[in-house]
Protein backbone atom coordinates (compact mmCIF):
# COMPACT_ATOMS: atom_id res chain seq x y z
CA UNK A 1 0.00 0.00 0.00
CA UNK A 2 1.06 3.66 -0.30
CA UNK A 3 3.77 4.85 2.07
CA UNK A 4 1.48 7.67 3.13
CA UNK A 5 -1.79 5.86 3.90
CA UNK A 6 -3.33 6.26 7.39
CA UNK A 7 -6.50 5.14 9.16
CA UNK A 8 -8.37 7.62 11.36
CA UNK A 9 -10.95 6.08 13.69
CA UNK A 10 -13.62 8.31 15.23
CA UNK A 11 -14.57 6.85 18.61
CA UNK A 12 -16.40 9.64 20.37
CA UNK A 13 -19.02 7.67 22.30
CA UNK A 14 -22.77 7.89 21.89
CA UNK A 15 -24.72 4.76 21.08
CA UNK A 16 -27.91 5.83 22.87
CA UNK A 17 -30.00 3.22 21.00
CA UNK A 18 -27.92 0.50 22.69
CA UNK A 19 -28.93 1.54 26.22
CA UNK A 20 -28.80 0.10 28.90
CA UNK A 21 -25.50 -1.57 27.89
CA UNK A 22 -24.09 1.56 26.25
CA UNK A 23 -23.57 4.20 28.93
CA UNK A 24 -21.60 7.39 29.47
CA UNK A 25 -18.86 5.46 31.31
CA UNK A 26 -18.89 2.53 28.84
CA UNK A 27 -19.88 3.70 25.36
CA UNK A 28 -20.80 1.51 22.41
CA UNK A 29 -17.25 1.11 21.05
CA UNK A 30 -16.03 -0.41 24.35
CA UNK A 31 -18.76 -3.09 24.43
CA UNK A 32 -18.20 -6.72 23.33
CA UNK A 33 -21.26 -6.69 21.07
CA UNK A 34 -20.07 -9.18 18.42
CA UNK A 35 -17.60 -11.43 20.25
CA UNK A 36 -15.51 -11.13 23.42
CA UNK A 37 -13.49 -8.23 21.93
CA UNK A 38 -14.60 -4.61 22.20
CA UNK A 39 -16.01 -3.08 19.00
CA UNK A 40 -12.97 -0.76 19.05
CA UNK A 41 -10.50 -3.68 19.06
CA UNK A 42 -12.46 -5.38 16.27
CA UNK A 43 -12.26 -2.15 14.21
CA UNK A 44 -8.49 -1.90 14.66
CA UNK A 45 -7.61 -5.57 14.17
CA UNK A 46 -9.38 -5.90 10.83
CA UNK A 47 -7.16 -3.12 9.40
CA UNK A 48 -4.04 -5.33 9.60
CA UNK A 49 -1.97 -5.92 7.53
CA UNK A 50 -3.03 -2.94 5.40
CA UNK A 51 -2.20 -0.48 8.21
CA UNK A 52 0.48 -1.00 10.84
CA UNK A 53 -0.49 0.21 14.32
CA UNK A 54 1.64 3.36 14.04
CA UNK A 55 -0.48 4.36 11.00
CA UNK A 56 -3.74 4.15 12.98
CA UNK A 57 -4.97 7.26 14.81
CA UNK A 58 -7.98 7.57 17.08
CA UNK A 59 -10.06 10.62 18.04
CA UNK A 60 -11.92 10.07 21.30
CA UNK A 61 -13.18 11.83 24.42
CA UNK A 62 -11.21 12.64 27.55
CA UNK A 63 -13.36 10.26 29.61
CA UNK A 64 -12.63 7.24 27.34
CA UNK A 65 -9.02 7.67 26.31
CA UNK A 66 -7.41 5.75 29.19
CA UNK A 67 -9.66 2.73 28.73
CA UNK A 68 -9.07 2.77 24.97
CA UNK A 69 -5.29 2.99 25.34
CA UNK A 70 -5.46 0.05 27.73
CA UNK A 71 -7.65 -1.88 25.27
CA UNK A 72 -5.23 -1.29 22.36
CA UNK A 73 -1.70 -0.76 23.77
CA UNK A 74 -0.32 -1.58 20.29
CA UNK A 75 -1.34 1.89 19.08
CA UNK A 76 1.26 4.53 20.07
CA UNK A 77 -0.07 6.81 22.88
CA UNK A 78 0.49 9.93 20.75
CA UNK A 79 -1.90 8.51 18.13
CA UNK A 80 -4.84 8.98 20.52
CA UNK A 81 -6.13 12.51 19.95
CA UNK A 82 -8.34 13.73 22.78
CA UNK A 83 -11.44 15.91 22.46
CA UNK A 84 -12.30 17.77 25.69
CA UNK A 85 -15.98 16.98 24.90
CA UNK A 86 -18.00 15.72 21.93
CA UNK A 87 -18.52 18.17 19.07
CA UNK A 88 -19.95 15.90 16.32
CA UNK A 89 -18.07 14.22 13.47
CA UNK A 90 -17.20 17.37 11.48
CA UNK A 91 -14.73 18.82 14.02
CA UNK A 92 -13.55 15.35 15.20
CA UNK A 93 -12.54 14.36 11.65
CA UNK A 94 -10.94 17.76 11.01
CA UNK A 95 -8.88 17.45 14.20
CA UNK A 96 -7.52 14.00 13.28
CA UNK A 97 -6.84 15.03 9.69
CA UNK A 98 -4.92 18.14 10.86
CA UNK A 99 -2.67 16.06 13.12
CA UNK A 100 -1.95 13.53 10.34
CA UNK A 101 -1.34 16.32 7.80
CA UNK A 102 1.15 18.08 10.08
CA UNK A 103 3.05 14.80 10.60
CA UNK A 104 2.88 13.85 6.90
CA UNK A 105 1.70 16.50 4.38
CA UNK A 106 1.50 13.81 1.64
CA UNK A 107 -0.91 11.66 3.66
CA UNK A 108 -4.03 9.94 2.40
CA UNK A 109 -6.47 9.02 5.15
CA UNK A 110 -9.37 6.61 5.48
CA UNK A 111 -11.96 7.91 7.92
CA UNK A 112 -13.69 5.15 9.92
CA UNK A 113 -15.83 4.74 13.01
CA UNK A 114 -15.28 2.27 15.85
CA UNK A 115 -18.69 0.64 15.84
CA UNK A 116 -19.34 -1.06 12.50
CA UNK A 117 -19.61 -4.78 11.86
CA UNK A 118 -17.97 -5.99 8.62
CA UNK A 119 -18.48 -9.64 7.71
CA UNK A 120 -16.00 -9.90 4.81
CA UNK A 121 -12.80 -8.41 6.24
CA UNK A 122 -10.40 -9.40 3.40
CA UNK A 123 -12.73 -7.80 0.83
CA UNK A 124 -12.98 -4.70 3.04
CA UNK A 125 -9.18 -4.34 3.01
CA UNK A 126 -9.12 -4.76 -0.79
CA UNK A 127 -11.80 -2.08 -1.01
CA UNK A 128 -9.76 0.33 1.15
CA UNK A 129 -6.70 -0.29 -1.05
CA UNK A 130 -8.73 0.45 -4.22
CA UNK A 131 -10.22 3.60 -2.63
CA UNK A 132 -6.73 4.79 -1.65
CA UNK A 133 -5.70 4.53 -5.31
CA UNK A 134 -8.71 6.53 -6.53
CA UNK A 135 -8.05 9.22 -3.87
CA UNK A 136 -4.61 9.87 -5.39
CA UNK A 137 -6.33 11.70 -8.26
CA UNK A 138 -7.87 14.21 -5.85
CA UNK A 139 -11.21 12.46 -5.37
CA UNK A 140 -13.04 12.23 -2.06
CA UNK A 141 -14.03 8.57 -2.09
CA UNK A 142 -17.07 7.27 -0.22
CA UNK A 143 -17.56 3.59 0.46
CA UNK A 144 -21.09 2.71 -0.61
CA UNK A 145 -22.89 -0.44 0.53
CA UNK A 146 -25.14 -2.35 -1.89
CA UNK A 147 -28.56 -2.01 -0.21
CA UNK A 148 -30.19 -5.30 0.81
CA UNK A 149 -33.58 -3.73 1.62
CA UNK A 150 -35.22 -0.27 1.37
CA UNK A 151 -33.93 0.98 4.74
CA UNK A 152 -35.20 4.36 5.95
CA UNK A 153 -32.46 4.52 8.60
CA UNK A 154 -29.46 5.07 6.30
CA UNK A 155 -28.37 7.85 3.99
CA UNK A 156 -28.16 7.03 0.26
CA UNK A 157 -25.61 7.96 -2.41
CA UNK A 158 -26.55 8.26 -6.06
CA UNK A 159 -24.06 6.89 -8.60
CA UNK A 160 -23.24 8.76 -11.77
CA UNK A 161 -20.83 7.87 -14.58
CA UNK A 162 -18.07 5.34 -14.10
CA UNK A 163 -14.61 6.76 -13.31
CA UNK A 164 -12.42 3.66 -13.14
CA UNK A 165 -12.54 -0.08 -12.45
CA UNK A 166 -9.77 -1.95 -10.63
CA UNK A 167 -9.45 -5.13 -8.57
CA UNK A 168 -13.10 -5.97 -9.14
CA UNK A 169 -14.33 -2.61 -7.77
CA UNK A 170 -15.81 0.26 -9.78
CA UNK A 171 -15.66 3.92 -8.76
CA UNK A 172 -18.44 6.22 -9.95
CA UNK A 173 -18.98 9.97 -9.83
CA UNK A 174 -21.23 10.84 -6.89
CA UNK A 175 -24.47 12.52 -7.89
CA UNK A 176 -25.63 13.56 -4.44
CA UNK A 177 -26.62 12.35 -0.98
CA UNK A 178 -30.12 11.77 0.40
CA UNK A 179 -30.49 11.52 4.17
CA UNK A 180 -32.86 8.87 5.62
CA UNK A 181 -35.56 8.80 2.91
CA UNK A 182 -39.20 7.75 3.19
CA UNK A 183 -40.03 4.09 2.51
CA UNK A 184 -41.51 5.00 -0.89
CA UNK A 185 -38.35 6.90 -1.90
CA UNK A 186 -36.05 4.15 -0.56
CA UNK A 187 -37.97 1.51 -2.53
CA UNK A 188 -37.53 3.62 -5.67
CA UNK A 189 -33.80 3.99 -4.99
CA UNK A 190 -33.42 0.23 -4.72
CA UNK A 191 -35.38 -0.43 -7.90
CA UNK A 192 -33.27 2.04 -9.92
CA UNK A 193 -30.01 0.22 -9.10
CA UNK A 194 -28.18 3.58 -8.98
CA UNK A 195 -28.06 4.04 -5.22
CA UNK A 196 -26.00 2.64 -2.37
CA UNK A 197 -26.10 3.17 1.39
CA UNK A 198 -23.70 5.76 2.79
CA UNK A 199 -21.41 3.79 5.11
CA UNK A 200 -19.90 6.98 6.56
CA UNK A 201 -16.41 5.80 5.52
CA UNK A 202 -14.44 8.33 3.45
CA UNK A 203 -11.00 8.25 1.85
CA UNK A 204 -9.16 11.42 0.83
CA UNK A 205 -5.81 13.12 0.80
CA UNK A 206 -5.40 15.27 3.92
CA UNK A 207 -4.51 18.30 1.76
CA UNK A 208 -7.74 17.79 -0.21
CA UNK A 209 -9.78 17.41 3.00
CA UNK A 210 -8.41 20.62 4.52
CA UNK A 211 -9.15 22.45 1.25
CA UNK A 212 -12.77 21.33 1.52
CA UNK A 213 -13.00 22.44 5.16
CA UNK A 214 -11.54 25.85 4.25
CA UNK A 215 -14.09 26.24 1.46
CA UNK A 216 -17.21 24.94 3.26
CA UNK A 217 -16.54 25.46 6.97
CA UNK A 218 -14.38 28.59 7.14
CA UNK A 219 -15.11 29.21 10.84
CA UNK A 220 -14.07 25.64 11.75
CA UNK A 221 -11.02 25.89 9.47
CA UNK A 222 -9.89 29.17 11.10
CA UNK A 223 -9.96 27.45 14.51
CA UNK A 224 -7.90 24.55 13.08
CA UNK A 225 -5.33 27.04 11.80
CA UNK A 226 -4.93 28.37 15.34
CA UNK A 227 -4.41 24.82 16.60
CA UNK A 228 -1.96 23.73 13.88
CA UNK A 229 1.23 25.32 15.31
CA UNK A 230 0.85 23.54 18.68
CA UNK A 231 0.05 20.01 17.36
CA UNK A 232 2.45 17.52 18.99
CA UNK A 233 3.70 20.11 21.52
CA UNK A 234 3.01 20.45 25.28
CA UNK A 235 0.73 23.45 24.54
CA UNK A 236 -1.75 21.33 22.59
CA UNK A 237 -4.07 20.40 25.50
CA UNK A 238 -4.39 23.99 26.67
CA UNK A 239 -5.06 25.28 23.14
CA UNK A 240 -7.66 22.53 22.58
CA UNK A 241 -9.58 23.48 25.73
CA UNK A 242 -9.85 27.05 24.46
CA UNK A 243 -10.55 26.35 20.78
CA UNK A 244 -12.95 23.41 21.18
CA UNK A 245 -15.51 25.60 22.97
CA UNK A 246 -15.93 27.62 19.78
CA UNK A 247 -16.10 24.63 17.39
CA UNK A 248 -19.37 24.48 15.41
CA UNK A 249 -21.41 21.33 16.12
CA UNK A 250 -21.74 19.89 12.60
CA UNK A 251 -21.62 16.38 11.15
CA UNK A 252 -19.15 15.58 8.39
CA UNK A 253 -22.02 14.50 6.11
CA UNK A 254 -23.89 17.79 6.35
CA UNK A 255 -20.89 20.06 6.89
CA UNK A 256 -18.63 18.70 4.14
CA UNK A 257 -19.86 15.79 2.04
CA UNK A 258 -23.18 17.18 0.83
CA UNK A 259 -21.45 20.17 -0.77
CA UNK A 260 -18.05 18.70 -1.67
CA UNK A 261 -16.65 18.73 -5.17
CA UNK A 262 -15.02 15.82 -7.03
CA UNK A 263 -16.69 13.04 -5.08
CA UNK A 264 -16.53 9.36 -5.99
CA UNK A 265 -18.39 6.34 -4.62
CA UNK A 266 -17.27 2.71 -4.71
CA UNK A 267 -20.24 0.43 -3.98
CA UNK A 268 -19.51 -3.01 -2.54
CA UNK A 269 -20.98 -5.83 -0.51
CA UNK A 270 -18.72 -6.39 2.50
CA UNK A 271 -21.29 -7.74 4.99
CA UNK A 272 -21.61 -4.29 6.60
CA UNK A 273 -23.90 -3.42 9.51
CA UNK A 274 -23.66 -0.22 11.51
CA UNK A 275 -24.83 -2.00 14.72
CA UNK A 276 -26.86 1.09 15.54
CA UNK A 277 -29.60 -0.60 17.54
CA UNK A 278 -30.47 -3.86 19.30
CA UNK A 279 -32.56 -4.82 16.29
CA UNK A 280 -29.46 -4.51 14.06
CA UNK A 281 -27.66 -7.13 16.16
CA UNK A 282 -30.17 -9.77 15.06
CA UNK A 283 -28.67 -9.62 11.56
CA UNK A 284 -25.11 -10.00 12.85
CA UNK A 285 -25.52 -12.87 15.33
CA UNK A 286 -26.23 -16.48 14.70
CA UNK A 287 -29.87 -17.30 15.44
CA UNK A 288 -31.21 -20.61 16.68
CA UNK A 289 -33.83 -22.50 14.65
CA UNK A 290 -36.56 -20.33 16.18
CA UNK A 291 -34.81 -17.08 15.22
CA UNK A 292 -33.61 -16.31 18.76
CA UNK A 293 -30.30 -14.71 19.76
CA UNK A 294 -28.69 -15.16 23.19
CA UNK A 295 -25.70 -13.23 24.52
CA UNK A 296 -23.99 -13.12 27.92
CA UNK A 297 -22.26 -15.42 30.41
CA UNK A 298 -25.33 -17.64 30.84
CA UNK A 299 -26.27 -17.65 27.14
CA UNK A 300 -26.26 -21.45 26.90
CA UNK A 301 -28.58 -21.82 29.88
CA UNK A 302 -31.43 -19.43 29.08
CA UNK A 303 -34.70 -21.33 29.33
CA UNK A 304 -37.07 -20.70 26.44
CA UNK A 305 -40.52 -22.13 26.07
CA UNK A 306 -42.50 -21.26 22.97
CA UNK A 307 -40.23 -18.26 22.20
CA UNK A 308 -39.38 -16.98 18.71
CA UNK A 309 -37.42 -14.10 17.11
CA UNK A 310 -36.33 -12.82 20.51
CA UNK A 311 -32.98 -11.45 21.68
CA UNK A 312 -31.82 -11.95 25.27
CA UNK A 313 -28.62 -10.21 26.41
CA UNK A 314 -27.87 -11.03 30.05
CA UNK A 315 -25.20 -12.42 32.36
CA UNK A 316 -27.81 -14.16 34.51
CA UNK A 317 -30.38 -16.84 33.75
CA UNK A 318 -33.39 -15.47 31.85
CA UNK A 319 -36.58 -17.45 31.24
CA UNK A 320 -39.05 -16.55 28.48
CA UNK A 321 -42.37 -18.28 27.91
CA UNK A 322 -44.79 -17.74 25.04
CA UNK A 323 -43.27 -14.56 23.59
CA UNK A 324 -42.02 -13.48 20.19
CA UNK A 325 -40.29 -10.48 18.62
CA UNK A 326 -38.94 -9.22 21.95
CA UNK A 327 -35.65 -7.63 22.95
CA UNK A 328 -34.58 -8.25 26.56
CA UNK A 329 -31.40 -6.42 27.64
CA UNK A 330 -30.36 -6.93 31.24
CA UNK A 331 -27.73 -4.55 32.66
CA UNK A 332 -26.74 -4.53 36.34
CA UNK A 333 -29.00 -1.64 37.29
CA UNK A 334 -31.56 -1.50 34.47
CA UNK A 335 -33.66 -3.89 32.40
CA UNK A 336 -34.96 -3.11 28.93
CA UNK A 337 -37.85 -5.08 27.45
CA UNK A 338 -39.18 -3.87 24.12
CA UNK A 339 -40.78 -5.06 20.91
CA UNK A 340 -38.24 -5.61 18.13
CA UNK A 341 -39.99 -3.17 15.81
CA UNK A 342 -39.64 -0.39 18.36
CA UNK A 343 -35.92 -0.79 19.08
CA UNK A 344 -35.14 2.66 17.61
CA UNK A 345 -37.21 4.26 20.39
CA UNK A 346 -34.61 3.33 23.01
CA UNK A 347 -33.03 6.67 22.09
CA UNK A 348 -36.21 8.41 23.33
CA UNK A 349 -35.85 6.63 26.68
CA UNK A 350 -32.32 7.99 27.06
CA UNK A 351 -33.60 11.50 26.27
CA UNK A 352 -36.31 11.05 28.90
CA UNK A 353 -33.76 9.94 31.52
CA UNK A 354 -31.66 12.98 30.67
CA UNK A 355 -34.57 15.42 30.90
CA UNK A 356 -35.79 13.96 34.21
CA UNK A 357 -32.24 14.16 35.67
CA UNK A 358 -31.93 10.39 36.15
CA UNK A 359 -28.23 10.75 35.40
CA UNK A 360 -27.15 7.63 37.31
CA UNK A 361 -28.76 5.58 34.50
CA UNK A 362 -27.17 7.46 31.58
Amino acid sequence: MHDHYYALILAGGGGTRLWPMSRKHKPKQMLPLIDERSMFRVSVERLAPLFTSDRILVVTGEQYVDAMREDMPEIPPENFIVEPFGRNTGPAAALGISVIHKRDPQATVVLLTADHFIGDEPKFRDLLAAAGDVAQSGYIVTLGIYPSHPSTGYGYIRQGDEIISSNGFTAYHTRGFTEKPSLVAATGFLASGHYSWNSGMFIWKTARALEEYEHQQPELYALLQRLEPVIDTPQFTEAMAEIWEAMPNVSIDVGIMEGAKQMAVIPADIGWNDVGSWEALFDVHEQDRFGNVFKGKEQDRHVILDTEHTMVYSDRLIVTIGVDDLIVIDADDALLICHRERAQEVRDVVNHLRSTKMDEYL
